[in-house]
């Protein structure tokens, strides 16, 4: 079993959440093992970014990345599922915690108000 640990940003997006939905989310990471981290497939995938692993964990409407260090497993970020944001960080884009931020909570919102 692993050790969680969270970033700042990680940190606000969990207390957005009511209390089931933080424990559902937490629940996910955790439950996580070396031999799962191993056979990644379908909510699990994987990948390099300046000689780092990262790995993504697709739970919900939400999508984790975090990295191993030793026995932790440090989230970085967690996004919106299908956001721009998430798509920014799984694709290798140049990208900062504060665009995470941007894009999270008007990017949608902007798209929206230009369809009415």
């Amino acid at each position: 079993m692993y050790q969680v640990t969270f970033s700042d940003q990680s940190m606000r997006e969990l207390n957005k959440l009511d209390t089931l939905s933080q424990m559902a989310l937490i629940e996910e990471i955790t439950r996580l093992t070396p031999h799962a981290l191993e056979e990644v497939e379908d909510e699990l995938s994987k990948f390099t970014r300046k000689g780092k692993t990262y790995y993504r964990l697709r739970t919900g409407e939400y999508r984790i990345y975090f990295e191993v260090k030793d026995d932790i497993l440090f989230s970085h970020v967690i996004l919106d599922k299908n956001s721009m944001a998430d798509f920014v960080f799984r694709t290798k884009l140049p990208f900062s915690e504060e665009q995470a931020i941007e894009q999270h909570q008007s990017f949608w919102q902007y798209l929206e108000s230009l369809m009415k």
